[in-house]
């Protein structure tokens, strides 16, 4: 199971540094989970979790993974343990420099069923917020929150 882990957070890596967002779609499971440190329930399914990455690929600069880690994991969608990758990424958004792991857990066919992203510093994980949560609205993947919220 080592392998096939590898080989999927190996092919992520290659399509998210490339930012070819159709490489994607054949990684993930119909049912994924994403979970974003803005947001506390997750994202779900294929189709919001594409849509989503259109919008991070758009709205992180200087995007680059730093490093990695392979292991195991308990997944939150079922509490079983799953083979994992953990990549380790630096990006900026509007000027602020963000430090982050992407967490992978993948199922026994190398698709990706479940994703944690975790991201720091605060501030930065507010503006990245705001500028996600304003691209998935102007994707209409989201409905904007009303006038004076």
């Amino acid at each position: 199971m080592t392998a096939i882990r590898l080989a999927a957070a190996d092919r992520f890596r290659a399509a998210v540094e490339k930012g070819e967002l159709a490489s994607l779609e054949e990684l993930f499971t119909p049912d994924i989970r994403f979970y974003s440190p803005v947001k506390f329930r997750p994202f779900e399914g294929r189709e919001m979790v594409l849509g989503l990455f259109g919008v991070l690929l758009r709205t992180f600069e200087d995007f680059r993974y730093v490093g990695s880690y392979d292991g195991s994991c308990e997944t939150s969608a079922d509490g079983t343990e799953a083979p994992s990758a953990v990549l380790v990424f630096r990006a900026t958004v509007g000027g602020k420099e963000i430090h982050g792991i992407d967490l992978l857990h993948v199922d026994e066919d190398g698709r990706i069923k479940e994703f944690t992203v975790m991201v720091r510093p605060q501030s930065a994980v507010e503006h990245l917020g705001k500028a996600v949560y304003a691209g998935l609205v102007a994707d209409g993947l989201v409905p904007p929150l009303p006038e004076g919220r």
